[in-house]
């Protein structure tokens, strides 16, 4: 059986763990990588992590809540640390969303991004707080210092409407609140022969187009916005060199960032979902 000829969500959860693998096959400037390990953590914990969270945002029928606390317990279980929080607040709605398609259905990236936004639409108070209980066991740093809806505290509105308060500081907040128009925005077909340029590639867009939120909350936003001006710039360079795998320019800027303590660790979420949903998209025009 083909890739193409098996179930939806066969073909998502193997979707899933390789866009999860090519977060660390492919070096990152500032990212934990097979090369490149760094932040106090290695890239076997990161492939442990995926395969130890798939399991809870692949559960049949959960809600986007449950998906997302079952793949944080599952994550710490694993890899005895947060290595996954991002990948996993964007990943469940998706997950959900696919759904929501007969097994054997077509899928394509609007009717996906539609079925994601209805998702989004009817999360409850109940995923918002099996949510915060998920964010306060990985325990991000900033993430819950909002002055209203702070994740130690019982929630009092949906998932959603508690993301929003976060959208203006928190990228991943912001897919909540524009129905994941960044993810769907940037993702593209992936082939085998293109797969960790389409990784990097998405790594630096997101780095390039605005402060990266983990780096905001760690080193602060002077800093964020610094690192954003020179991704602009290695992105420039790097396409203007043929957009190659192996970069020397790329890899003294990773070992520079790391040096330094940063981290760009929400722009490689972000190129996780959308390569996730690139793979998925993929495998239906195999």
């Amino acid at each position: 059986m083909s890739a193409s000829d098996a179930p939806l969500a066969i073909r998502a959860r193997t979707a899933f763990l390789r866009a999860c693998r090519l977060d660390v096959e492919t070096r990152k400037p500032g990212n934990v990588s097979v090369a490149s390990a760094g932040h106090g953590m290695t890239s076997a914990q990161f492939i442990a992590s995926a395969g130890a969270a798939a399991a809870g945002l692949f559960a049949p029928h959960a809600r986007v809540g449950a998906r997302i606390l079952d793949a944080v317990r599952r994550t710490f279980d694993a890899a005895g640390c947060n290595t996954n929080l991002g990948i996993v607040l964007l990943a469940a709605p998706l997950c959900a969303a696919l759904e929501r398609f007969d097994p054997n259905e077509p899928v394509d990236a609007a009717r996906w991004h539609r079925a994601t936004e209805r998702v989004l639409a009817e999360l409850d108070i109940d995923d918002a707080r099996l949510a915060y209980r998920a964010i306060a066991l990985a325990n991000p740093g900033g993430l819950g210092d909002a002055p209203e809806q702070p994740v130690h505290a019982p929630p009092t509105v949906t998932l959603r409407a508690a993301m929003t308060l976060a959208a203006d500081r928190d990228s991943i907040a912001r897919q909540y609140e524009n129905g994941f128009a960044d993810v769907f925005g940037a993702a593209g077909p992936v082939t085998a022969s293109t797969e960790h340029r389409a990784m990097l590639d998405a790594f630096l867009a997101f780095l390039s187009g605005w402060p990266d939120s983990h780096i905001v909350r760690k080193q602060g936003a002077a800093v964020a916005q610094s690192v954003t001006r020179d991704a602009a710039r290695h992105r420039a360079n790097w396409r203007l060199a043929g957009s190659p795998v192996e970069s020397p320019a790329l890899d003294d800027w990773d070992a520079e960032l790391k040096a330094r303590g940063i981290n760009p660790g929400t722009s490689a979420d972000l190129a996780v979902a959308t390569l996730f949903v690139g793979l998925v998209i993929s495998t239906m025009n195999a």
